[in-house]
């Protein structure tokens, strides 16, 4: 049985990484990752702010996602992937179109109907 490929992605809101944050995010995952049975096939990361989406690490991972390079997507939390939901949203459904699962270790797979509004009731 083949095992399902993994990318990690992790992201610092900061200019630099003097406290080794992002180290520590992507040992995190890649436990996850041996922990879920996942061989990681590859990883990016950023500096900055989750607001801002043209990041070049965010933009690798979507690179290899179209590539087909990987199945899983894993992220500390989903406010690694942004901080504006509207942004977070499209990418979740870009990478979902490919295909391909987003997971964290505190909150599970990550999925767009995660993010679906309730009904609206009239009381």
């Amino acid at each position: 049985m083949d095992k399902i490929s993994a990318w990690i992605y992790c992201r610092i809101d900061a200019p630099e990484d003097g406290h080794g944050a992002l180290k520590g995010q992507y040992e995190r995952l890649e436990a996850y990752a041996t922990q879920m049975g996942f061989t990681v096939v590859g990883s990016s990361q950023d500096l900055g702010s989750g607001l801002n989406f043209d990041r070049p690490g965010l933009q690798a991972v979507l690179e290899a996602a179209k590539a087909e390079s990987f199945q899983v997507l894993l992220v500390d939390l989903m406010s690694r992937i942004g901080r504006d939901m509207e942004k977070t949203m499209n990418f979740i459904q870009t990478i979902s179109d490919c295909g391909i699962s987003i997971y964290s270790p505190m909150e599970g797979e990550i999925k767009l109907s995660d993010f679906a509004m309730p009904p609206f009731q009239l009381g």
